[in-house]
């Protein structure tokens, strides 16, 4: 492959974006599709949350799209969903409803300035709209298995549902190991103690549930049940993999997201579309990169596989250099580091070489430009600047993906728990 060639075909195939005006390709060539992904690099630049901001605003305006589902804590996000409803009534900040809600770390992936944004436009959105149109939160992971728990036990009891006692003696399983889920791995692996049979049995009796009380004004919150049981299920599942290594527990992870997914789009109605914030990791098709070769798939491969071609879109996000929020050690605080420029080869080496400003790219079936395979950079929660050569991703980015975001140089996103601090 001859480099100066692919940089020439870069400048003549991406386009500028030097303001949101400029997307509007971008939303015309997403058409009809039901599941649009949009993808981060990292989990701390400011411009990629920025970003997906202003094309779900668009998505949401011009193509009626129902909700966004993020890489975050159902229990966290569906507070969240019902302060921008104002189910809950909005007389506490937004800012203090996040910094109460994502307490956990990495709190700043969405306790920061620019979700808080977002968030105020949803809401002021949802203002104007009845009850059953109003724009959603909601959160796809699953590592919520305690509060999850006690959200359900809450349901229950605030609906006198003669369930309870049978939630609290599944959430009485999980005591012994006081909310440590390593603890619980290492027992459920090794001594073969487990919960699971406690949480399948509690998940079909919230869906038996669910049904049994269709006259509830308040459906939704009986979806918030079925879906925190469903998160006791499989994050049982994903902490009991944990301890055995390879690609069990992010297999498991990433199809929970799917299945949550399935859930919400259901309950929605079948002209529901969605919109889907997570990692580039998440969302763009595994099959395109060395991902498959170690066994593991992701939201994006899954959802190609289960839909036709136009139902999904998934748009990937770089950046050449900058600064990022992130932490050296997991569960260490969070800092503000240097990004380096990219690897010499990398994609986004080569998107920088074809012009230092921002810039984004669709791909098209005829076009062979992007069906080669280069690495691809990938920053998680934990970042070791000095260890940048493992931080890539080899990537077919055609395949990966349906659009590519390049951003030359971010900067890093803005944690509420620093302005909080600094008040």
């Amino acid at each position: 492959m001859e480099t100066a060639w692919l940089v020439d075909q870069i400048k003549k195939i991406s386009n500028p974006l030097k303001s949101m005006d400029d997307i509007d390709p971008l939303i015309e060539a997403i058409g009809e599709a039901r599941y649009v992904l949009l993808g981060e690099a990292t989990h701390g630049t400011a411009e990629f949350y920025t970003l997906r901001t202003e094309i779900s605003k668009r998505l949401i305006g011009q193509k009626n799209f129902k909700f966004i589902a993020v890489e975050g804590d159902w229990p966290s996000c569906y507070s969240l969903n019902r302060y921008i409803k104002n189910k809950e009534g909005q007389q506490t900040a937004i800012q203090d409803v996040m910094l109460r809600e994502f307490n956990r770390w990495p709190s700043w992936m969405w306790a920061n300035r620019e979700t808080v944004e977002l968030c105020r436009w949803l809401a002021k959105t949802n203002l104007g709209l009845q009850q059953g149109d109003k724009i959603g939160f909601y959160g796809l992971d699953v590592y919520s298995l305690w509060e999850s728990m006690e959200e359900i036990i809450r349901y229950l009891e605030s609906i006198g549902s003669d369930e309870v006692e049978s939630a609290k003696r599944a959430y009485q399983c999980f005591e012994p190991f006081r909310k440590d889920s390593e603890q619980y791995a290492l027992s459920a692996s090794f001594l073969s103690e487990t919960c699971e049979d406690e949480v399948v049995q509690l998940l079909i009796k919230m869906q038996d549930n669910r049904e049994k009380v269709k006259g509830n004004k308040d459906k939704e919150a009986g979806l918030a049940a079925e879906l925190n049981a469903l998160v006791a299920v499989d994050a049982e599942k994903y902490y009991r993999s944990m301890v055995r290594g390879g690609p069990d527990s992010w297999n498991i992870r990433d199809r929970h997201m799917v299945e949550a997914l399935d859930r919400l789009m259901k309950f929605h109605g079948p002209e529901a579309k969605v919109i889907v914030w997570e990692h580039n990791t998440h969302i763009g098709d595994a099959r395109a990169t060395d991902m498959k070769n170690e066994g593991l798939i992701n939201v994006g491969q899954l959802l190609r596989e289960k839909h036709t071609k136009d139902q999904v879109f998934s748009v990937g996000f770089g950046t050449q250099r900058g600064t990022v929020i992130a932490a050296k050690e997991w569960g260490a605080p969070f800092e503000t580091m240097d990004v380096p420029e990219a690897k010499q080869g990398s994609w986004e080496d080569l998107l920088h070489r074809a012009g230092e400003h921002d810039k984004f790219i669709i791909f098209k079936e005829e076009d062979p430009v992007f069906h080669f395979t280069l690495d691809h950079r990938a920053i998680g929660v934990v970042y070791r600047a000095k260890h940048e050569w493992g931080n890539y991703v080899p990537t077919v980015l055609s395949e990966r993906y349906d659009a590519f975001v390049y951003v030359d140089r971010s900067h890093a996103l803005h944690p509420l728990v620093l302005e909080h601090t600094l008040k």
